[in-house]
């Protein structure tokens, strides 16, 4: 149960959800704004007076992060009820025991690291899905381009954040021993 924990709550949980926001939201993102450039509706607002970047980045940036928060809560409750199910099933061990082992290596600072974690990954994914879609250029080929490339920058900036963040918790937050 204490692996579990640490495994799916401190690391899984919040990669996993920022995939899946990246991915699904990241690359929604991108082609609406991406589309919205090259039909000069973007231009339409600034000379309008309309600050693209306050009325479409930063609400798509803020939902992004928010929805990354919140998801990964589901994504650790189904995480950890999948590994009791088949820790329990599957491996004939004890309810008690895999519930009563939660706290043996895992810590609160583990839960918070992973909401910040995937905090940090939604402003990434909707801040490069934005950019991306703000800059997309030669029609709908050129949209379709900046949304694959939204999706690749954005998983590698993720694996590089994931690893920055997870080094500077070591850094700081002494971890239990077994």
């Amino acid at each position: 149960g204490a692996t579990a924990v640490v495994a799916i709550v401190r690391e899984a949980s919040p990669l996993v959800t920022s995939l899946l926001v990246a991915g699904a939201a990241g690359s929604a993102i991108c082609a609406d704004i991406g589309s919205r450039k090259i039909r000069e509706e973007i231009d339409a607002m600034e000379v309008l007076g309309i600050n693209p970047l306050h009325r479409l980045v930063v609400p798509r940036m803020l939902a992004c992060a928010f929805v990354a928060l919140f998801l990964n809560g589901l994504v650790s409750v189904v995480g950890l009820i999948g590994g009791y199910t088949f820790n329990v099933l599957l491996q004939d061990g004890t309810p008690g025991a895999y519930l009563a082992s939660f706290n043996a290596i895992a810590q609160l600072p583990d839960l918070l690291q992973a909401e910040f974690k995937a905090f940090v990954f939604g402003i990434t994914a909707g801040l490069v899905a934005s950019y991306k879609g703000l800059n997309a250029k030669g029609g709908p080929k050129g949209v379709g381009d900046a949304v694959n490339q939204t999706v690749v920058i954005t998983f590698m900036l993720l694996f590089l954040e994931n690893f920055l963040i997870s080094s500077l918790y070591f850094q700081f937050v002494p971890q239990k021993g077994m």
